[in-house]
């Protein structure tokens, strides 16, 4: 193999690529028992709802393509999300669905309103396509500030500005009030990620969407359905701009079978409710605990997380942790969260564990 004509192949891929690093989250090389480090759901789908999606899937040609837009998936949404149909894209996680957003809204040299710290996706899909961002500092409490984020918008007039309520990595969720004075500022897209919309206790922005028709909304079956197997977004807002944006999206998008395990789990909502429910009681235990631990800072939490920095070092906590058999998250990548941990909410026996080998590797 050549190294000059290696390293010339590697030159024809865009410098915006090239200095940017791979999307990984780490953690531990082989399957940890408690794995409390990716705010996934903690519950695996019952036997008997998988005993029905397989069934189902038994009669669905494998050989044949999905629908470019699947209409009866968008339906079902339609009707959990309480939106309109043709205001719903489906997407293969909501992670695709973002880098849709940057392939239709941003090239070389446009302005993207980031507040900080937010999940570091954004600003990776931003430098990706060649965008400038332009952060906007939290406040001392780490909350996302509106006013200055607003203040920036009017300043730079963004193509494109994007919050996440409630916002991971912290878990603290933005007011109606302050996503209005961001989006009467805005001249471009706001893109709400309400990733954690369903454990929150403040309101979606879902009823601005008529007022401001330049907002959207991105949500994900991967946390409160429990689906983060099968890569599953969605999208909320005008039918026109989801008309737009559709043209930018990747033909044969969502598959058939992720599509027919989503439309199978969401004929279940009792079932979603009382797992939602569950989720929230164990984030309430751990935050409640954590806030009694002496020389511990817990952040409010509006999400199925705790973020918290602790007394001790954080990554020797967590290799202690990691030791007992239990995997969390380390925060310090984000300049703000340096010495932070996040862990989330676990079934009650990961809950009682992981705050017993916290109180033990403390001893």
């Amino acid at each position: 193999m050549s190294v000059n004509r290696l390293q010339r192949a590697v030159e024809h891929v865009r410098p915006a690529v090239r200095h940017q690093h791979a999307y990984l989250v780490g953690g531990e090389k082989a399957p940890v028992p408690i794995k409390l480090n990716q705010n996934e759901s903690p519950l695996d789908l019952p036997e008997d709802l998988k005993a029905e999606i397989l069934q189902g899937w038994a009669s669905i040609a494998a050989n044949r393509y999905p629908a470019e837009q699947p209409a009866d998936l968008c339906d079902a949404i339609a009707e959990y999300a309480g939106w309109v149909p043709e205001g719903i894209m489906a997407g293969n996680g909501s992670n695709e669905l973002t880098y849709l957003i940057g392939m239709a809204c941003v090239e070389a040299g446009t302005r993207v309103v980031l507040p900080t710290p937010m999940f570091a996706f954004y600003e990776k899909v931003v430098r990706l396509y060649g965008g400038q961002v332009i952060s906007a500092e939290s406040d001392d409490e780490l909350r996302f500030d509106a006013q200055r984020i607003a203040k920036l918008t009017r300043q730079h007039q963004p193509a494109l500005v994007v919050l996440v309520s409630p916002n991971n990595p912290t878990g603290m969720a933005m007011t109606p009030t302050d996503i209005t004075a961001v989006a009467e500022a805005a001249p471009g897209l706001v893109l709400v990620d309400e990733a954690y919309v369903e454990f929150s206790g403040q309101p979606s922005a879902q009823a601005l969407l008529s007022a401001f028709p330049h907002l959207i909304l991105l949500r994900t079956f991967s946390k409160a359905l429990g689906l983060a197997g099968i890569r599953l977004g969605y999208l909320l807002g005008h039918p026109a701009l989801m008309r737009e944006l559709l043209k930018a999206r990747v033909p044969f998008m969502v598959d058939r079978f992720s599509q027919h395990m989503a439309l199978t789990v969401l004929r279940r909502p009792r079932l979603l409710q009382e797992r939602i429910q569950l989720m929230k009681s164990g984030t309430r235990h751990l935050y409640q605990t954590l806030c009694e631990m002496p020389g511990f800072r817990v952040l409010p939490t509006e999400a199925n997380f705790v973020t918290f920095r602790p007394p001790q070092d954080a990554g020797v906590l967590m290799r202690a942790l990691l030791e007992q058999g239990i995997i969390v998250r380390n925060m310090s990548g984000y300049r703000e969260l340096d010495g932070f941990l996040r862990v989330n909410s676990g079934t009650p026996e990961e809950n009682r564990a992981f705050i017993q080998a916290l109180q033990d590797v403390r001893a």
